[in-house]
């Protein structure tokens, strides 16, 4: 018998295996983008930091019987994020992300028409992709370091959850929505109404929304563009892993659920 226990457990170590996978993609695919955004950001502050190094001489000569604090020794280093950070976010996300979508299969299968659990699993995960990502990464793409205005990183945040709070109650209310109307017009015009209406809500809710042009006039449009799209696969990696590994769990146990069942029936049947 299939409990919520079955799909949790399963989902949590196909987010394990996701993590580590999309800690490969990220490194491979991600951080050559960022390395050249900080680069970037780096250069145009250069100015600025020198500067900032001659009213620190002067300071230091004021106050040369004082403790100083070196901040870079506090500070983690590049090489760190890029490697072990990278990892332990990727590893830790893909685990609370797999928990997450396990209990969203363990209330979806069964109750989407004729779908398997297998269908079922992976196409939640496909769900939770477009609703949770996708959509909000449309309106709202990520930017890498030196872009950006830190004056409107509250405003840009508030509308992104904004944007992604919308997506996913649409995609809820469309889901139901099929179900709802498979009964009367069959799963395919069901099906295909709800898309039409979560498509709809989202698009309506992204055109009201403002938008954010904060990138500067010389930043290099095709670093953006990889970052972006580098963005875009480490997510996809992650959500398409998870899905994968969690739906051909869920299709394993269910076999040998009903396998059990046949052979428990046989055995019945030979007794009596």
């Amino acid at each position: 018998m299939l409990t919520a226990r079955t799909f949790l457990v399963r989902g949590l170590l196909a987010g394990l295996i996701a993590g580590v996978v999309t800690f490969g993609v990220a490194y491979v695919v991600g951080e050559p983008p960022v390395a050249s955004a900080i680069a970037l950001e780096e250069s145009a502050a250069a100015p600025d930091a020198a500067v900032a190094e001659h009213d620190h001489d002067v300071a230091a000569g004021e106050a040369a019987n004082g403790e100083h604090s070196h901040g870079d020794d506090a500070e983690v280093s590049r090489a760190t994020q890029s490697t072990w950070g990278l990892a332990t976010a990727t590893i830790v996300f893909g685990i609370a992300l797999g928990g997450i979508l396990g209990l969203l299969a363990a209330f979806a299968v069964g109750r989407l028409g004729r779908l398997s659990a297998r269908t079922s699993t992976a196409l939640v995960a496909g769900i939770g992709f477009v609703a949770v990502y996708f959509v909000p990464f449309l309106k709202y793409p990520p930017n890498p370091p030196a872009v950006g205005d830190p004056n409107t990183i509250g405003d840009r945040t508030a509308l992104y959850f904004t944007m992604l709070a919308v997506s996913v109650l649409a995609a809820i209310a469309a889901v139901l929505l099929a179900r709802r109307l498979t009964a009367t017009l069959g799963a395919w015009n069901a099906v295909l109404i709800s898309i039409a209406g979560y498509l709809l809500v989202v698009g309506l809710v992204g055109w009201l929304l403002p938008v954010f042009d904060e990138v500067p006039a010389d930043f290099s449009a095709d670093l953006l563009w990889q970052f972006r799209m580098a963005s875009l696969a480490v997510q996809a990696t992650l959500y398409l892993v998870t899905g994968l590994v969690l739906a051909t769990m869920i299709g394993s146990v269910v076999k040998k659920a009903m396998q059990d069942r046949g052979n428990g029936q046989v055995l019945a049947g030979s007794s009596a």
